[in-house]
């Protein structure tokens, strides 16, 4: 369980890292306002996942 855990905390953090270069990117474009709005949600989003897997992987290590 916890070799599963860590294997989606690495997913996780792989997404994170991808929609802030794709939204820093996009600002340095100047793509649409609304798309750069959606991709800072995702970005929260998946780093509120991650936080939760930590969490998780810290208690469960208990």
């Amino acid at each position: 369980m916890r070799d599963f855990l860590i294997i989606l905390l690495g997913l996780d953090m792989i997404a994170v890292v991808a929609v802030l270069l794709t939204g820093a990117v996009g600002m340095t474009t100047g793509a649409d306002p609304r798309r750069q709005n959606r991709l800072m949600r995702w970005r929260v989003g998946l780093q509120a996942v991650a936080v939760a897997l930590v969490v998780v992987l810290i208690l469960y290590g208990r």
